[in-house]
């Protein structure tokens, strides 16, 4: 590196002027902490239920280790409090405006890391806040940030295997994300999308990058096949677990420990990667000259002055979580909404209920409709809600389904038009369970023209409340057998398609 790490710190980073911008540093932080907490509280949790996120937990350490290992580069460099860049926080507060309105979390984290950013700018400066860029840019993998690549990855995947069977010669048929050999069926599922191995691998390949050197053109090239190679190698993977299911005549046996498959060689790409970069290191090359540049006089920031500035990026920062929060009172008393749902002739309602956990009211009955029973849940949302609330509520209705190896289709009518029923089936557990939205009274997917449609309600009000549905079979999975459950679970889409009209009983509902 570019000192002994046993080395005692240079004077000047622990002079006095360094203690007063810890300290304005450090309570701005404490304060932005405070006005971000339901974006740090989302991260925080996606990073300890999902394994694509777990490396977060190392980011802050990784970052500071960084910030030390260059501490010998800041010698020289003073920290010169810039206040006039906190105008670039006006923009930002109207970005994070716009990301909480469409209901977009990892937007609104973005943003919070970028305030924090402007936070370390504000006080140090730019010409220090450069010296430092690297371990400070690093914060954004805080951000659990990608999770939208998950439909094309399995597209690419999928894509990879079709053509790898074909150059291997094995007969497949594939439908969606469904493969088909004459030994087994193969689905190619969220897990094995390669998300995780993609989030991984780019901010191992940024660290790397960072600590082995010091070009621009370098890091660059090898941050760009830290994002190229893992997409490419877990289409292999996908390939060979198949073909080892097509050598093994099982294709239970080849997936049944995909998971395990699947780390094991990516560990093996990362070696890869790193015997690849070595040549090319330059981790002995410093980037200053051993002289320090002279700077010129300057006026000596008092502890209040640091202070100001810190505290005047945290003011700037509070000005969209403010106006979001006075946006978000006209929701804070949704509609009692509907105590049952009439499936039409032939359909009986039962055990109709209500459960209130703080603001939030989710409804549920028991339907039978001839030999089949289905159980319902729903809850409704206030007219001026975002898209974030909603799909919220979502995730909470469908958390039994949310598992690793969990398959995901949209519902088609008869005629070939899509629904907006979504189908969601696991094996472990064994569940399926069907969930739609509904908004300005009829049927929508999730997506940006939802998000869209919900952010401009949410000012202007709407005539229709926003609400979830959800319906299941009505049975206990763990007694049944495995040819019963693939029966029930084939009733679920169904009973939906014997009931179409149900769309229009809901769309009605929802009028205000």
């Amino acid at each position: 590196m570019n000192a002994p790490m046993l080395a005692d710190p240079p004077a000047a980073v622990t002079s006095p002027e360094w203690r007063r911008v810890v300290l304005a540093i450090g309570l701005g932080l404490l304060l932005l902490g405070a006005l971000f907490n339901p974006e740090i509280t989302a991260a925080v949790r996606t990073w300890d239920t999902s394994t694509a996120y777990n490396h977060c937990f190392l980011v802050i350490p990784i970052a500071l280790y960084l910030l030390w290992d260059r501490r010998f580069d800041l010698v020289g460099i003073a920290p010169r409090p810039t206040p006039v860049v906190l105008l670039l926080g006006l923009p930002l507060a109207l970005v994070w405006l716009v990301a909480e309105r469409l209901g977009i979390m990892e937007g609104r984290q973005l943003l919070a890391i970028s305030f924090v950013e402007l936070l370390f700018l504000a006080v140090l400066g730019k010409r220090l806040w450069w010296a430092m860029a690297g371990p400070l840019l690093y914060l954004y993998f805080l951000v659990p940030f990608g999770d939208f690549l998950t439909p094309r990855l399995q597209d690419f995947t999928t894509w990879f295997i079709q053509h790898g069977l074909n150059v291997l010669g094995i007969p497949a048929y594939i439908d969606g994300y469904v493969i088909e050999i004459p030994q087994g069926s193969f689905f190619v599922a969220e897990a094995c999308a390669g998300l995780r191995f993609l989030i991984a691998s780019i901010a191992f390949g940024c660290l790397y990058a960072l600590m082995m050197y010091r070009s621009p053109v370098r890091r660059g090239v090898f941050i760009l096949v830290s994002i190229i190679v893992p997409i490419i190698a877990n289409g292999f993977r996908g390939l060979g677990i198949v073909y080892l299911g097509y050598l093994l005549n099982s294709a239970e046996a080849a997936a049944a420990d995909h998971i395990i498959y699947g780390w094991l060689f990516f560990s093996f790409v990362i070696l890869v990667l790193i015997a690849l970069g070595l040549p090319f290191r330059q981790d002995h090359i410093s980037t200053r000259s051993a002289t320090p540049a002279s700077e010129p006089a300057r006026v000596p920031f008092s502890m209040r002055g640091m202070l100001a500035v810190a505290l005047g990026a945290v003011v700037v920062a509070a000005i969209s979580p403010t106006v979001a929060a006075g946006l978000t009172m006209a929701t804070a008393n949704p509609p009692a909404g509907p105590s049952a749902i009439n499936m039409g002739p032939g359909c009986e309602v039962s055990r109709v209920g209500l459960s209130v956990t703080g603001r939030t009211r989710v409804h549920t009955q028991h339907v039978v409709c001839g030999d089949v029973a289905m159980d319902m849940s729903w809850e409704v949302f206030s007219p001026h809600t975002t898209a974030g609330p909603l799909m919220s509520g979502r995730r909470r209705l469908v958390l039994r389904a949310e598992t690793e190896d969990l398959r995901e289709k949209w519902l088609r009518w008869p005629d070939g038009t899509p629904s907006a029923w979504q189908i969601m089936s696991s094996d472990d557990p064994e569940f399926t369970i069907a969930v739609s939205i509904w908004a300005g009274g009829k049927p929508v997917r999730p997506g940006l023209a939802m998000r869209a449609t919900m952010a401009m309600d949410s000012l202007v009000g709407s005539a229709f409340t926003p609400i979830v549905v959800t319906m299941t079979p009505s049975v206990d999975w763990t007694t049944l057998k495995p040819i019963d459950r693939k029966d029930t679970e084939a009733s679920l889409p169904a009973f939906l398609l014997r009931h179409r009209d149900l769309d229009q009983t809901i769309g009605a509902l929802s009028a205000r």
